[in-house]
């Protein structure tokens, strides 16, 4: 047990630390671990011999839970929605375009079985977001018009789909007869969206209205709303990641308390999932089994990635009128990843009778696409104009916050004000306006999304877009200082609350490296940080901060 122990731990450093190097060069994460576990496996230096298909199988599908749910609860929804039906259809119709493509393809030239062949062609069909998205943070590919938004909801939202047509293909495989698409495909579509959406908007509720004691517990209630989404959607017939997928959109873009740190919790546990999941493939494959069927991978990798991707693109595109230049870079960014040997895994511990090694078809075929596609997608990108210098890939994600000014207004809130008696989140106030103090009765305290607003309170306001309040007689300019710490102040390394401050003197953002923070009273305060402040004795702060 001890030694098992030693052995994941190392894994996990290894995993990040070697990341750290190549992510710098454009490698896709998935790349990465997925070479480490073959280099751990049975064929590898470290010789660990790992064949269980079925302790893979159940462990990829709690991976999958995790990764699909944190893909739409990252999304960022109002830079998303304006593309958001050509992605859906690219995430379904061009799945299914693929499959069949891909399908007749091995019937055609590897000579399968007809089954078998949309099998293999369900399984690779859909694309990868995790590889996909490391390249362009880790290359900084800003791309011009609502590229990264169509590829982020189409890679997000398509393993479903993949899964639900590989669902089906095994069903007729086991001989359980065409009669059963109609049915499977609405239980597994209706079902899914309908439970997640229930399920979305109750967890939304309780949020809002439950305030738990410990702060951690509220990452761990999202955590069981992850699994509760996926089994219960199974449970009831529909299919599980969709429904974990549309779960994580609804409340990823909702208002509710402790957002960031349920945000930051399942980025980390996202990338554990991830890690774990890419590293137990390459653990599980056999290199030495490569050699009998590289003609098969190459032949398929070569296939869609002229063919098949390329027709399910411009098929889907051209009718929304999205660029040419556009649509041959969404083509080539079309990458087939872990989601696709997770269902192959799935495929062989169905235990239906399949001809061909699929497992390392599929295998072959999602290395080839990460190591040739995903190692020019940044080449790709320049050659055809497509980088934006002016705009940042970041905005498409949750987790993006754009800089903003530090000007501020004040804004008395009357009893017949629409944000009166309402809390934080309930306000509907716009998401690019940030209240970062509230002066009631005499006091100033700086709120969360709970906090109720009452009549007679002054709401202290930052934004881009603060004119939209202009029709607020009440509003006046607030006094402000920014500061900057040196290395030698005695503010360094001291939290918020344990600074010797005058009592009118309230700190009401930080500038670092470039981004905005709102305070709370144990945020550190570091070297470099410009604060912001307010308060009648602002000279006192400035001498503090400097010396």
């Amino acid at each position: 047990m001890i030694g098992m122990m030693i052995i994941c731990a190392l894994v996990l450093l290894i995993c990040i630390t070697s990341s750290k190097v190549l992510y710098k060069f454009g490698v896709p994460i998935l790349l990465i671990f997925i070479v480490l576990g073959m280099l751990f496996g049975s064929d590898g230096i470290v010789g660990i011999y790992f064949d269980n298909y079925d302790l893979t199988n159940k462990l990829c599908s709690i991976a999958l839970i995790f990764i699909m749910f944190f893909g739409g609860f990252g999304t960022n929804w109002n830079m998303a929605k304006s593309v958001a039906i050509p992605s859906i259809f690219m995430s379904t119709l061009g799945v299914i375009i693929t499959a069949g493509l891909t399908g007749v393809f091995c019937v055609a030239v590897l000579k399968t079985d007809l089954l078998e062949g949309l099998l293999i062609g369900s399984i690779v069909a859909s694309t990868d977001a995790a590889s996909v998205f490391s390249i362009l943070r880790s290359q900084k590919l800003n791309l011009k018009g609502s590229i990264a938004s169509i590829l982020e909801i189409e890679s997000g939202s398509n393993d479903p789909i993949a899964y639900m047509l590989t669902v089906i293909l095994l069903g007729l495989m086991s001989n359980k007869g065409y009669g059963i698409i109609v049915p499977m495909l609405i239980s597994q579509i209706f079902v899914g969206i309908i439970s997640a959406i229930i399920l979305a908007k109750f967890t939304i509720y309780l949020l809002r209205h439950i305030n738990f004691e410990i702060d951690g517990f509220y990452p761990i209630f999202v955590t069981a709303i992850a699994v509760l989404s996926y089994a219960l959607s199974v449970y009831l017939g529909g299919n599980g990641y969709l429904s974990a997928y549309i779960s994580g959109i609804i409340i990823g873009n909702s208002k509710i308390p402790h957002k960031k740190s349920i945000f930051q919790f399942f980025d980390g546990i996202s990338w554990i999932m991830q890690i774990m999941l890419f590293f137990l493939l390459g653990l599980l494959s056999f290199p030495s089994r490569m050699s009998s069927i590289m003609i098969e991978g190459i032949a398929i990798s070569i296939f869609m990635i002229l063919i098949a991707r390329p027709v399910a693109t411009f098929s889907i595109l051209t009718w929304f009128k999205v660029p040419f230049k556009q649509q041959i870079f969404i083509s080539w960014v079309g990458l087939r990843g872990a989601a696709s040997i997770a269902f192959a895994i799935y495929a062989v511990t169905y235990g239906i009778t399949i001809h061909n090694d699929i497992f390392h078809i599929i295998f072959f075929v999602a290395l080839f696409s990460v190591a040739v596609q995903g190692s020019l997608i940044p080449k790709v990108a320049k050659k055809l104009d497509l980088i934006d210098e002016q705009s940042s890939v970041l905005k498409t994600f949750n987790d993006y916050k754009e800089e903003i000014g530090t000007k501020l207004i004040e804004l008395l809130i009357d009893s017949n004000s629409n944000f009166a008696n309402k809390t934080i989140m309930d306000a509907n106030i716009p998401e690019d306006i940030l209240i970062v103090m509230i002066k009631r009765d005499g006091d100033v305290f700086v709120p969360n999304g709970s906090t109720l607003i009452l009549p007679e309170d002054i709401l202290v306001l930052t934004g881009n877009n603060l004119d939209k309040f202009r029709e607020y007689k009440e509003e006046k300019s607030v006094k402000l200082m920014e500061i900057s710490v040196s290395k030698n102040s005695h503010l360094v390394n001291k939290a918020i609350v344990d600074v010797d401050m005058p009592e009118d003197i309230l700190i009401v953002m930080i500038k670092r490296h470039g981004s905005i923070i709102i305070p709370n009273g144990s945020t550190l305060i570091l070297p470099g940080d410009i604060l912001v402040i307010t308060g009648t004795h602002l000279n006192e702060v400035n001498v503090l901060a400097t010396s």
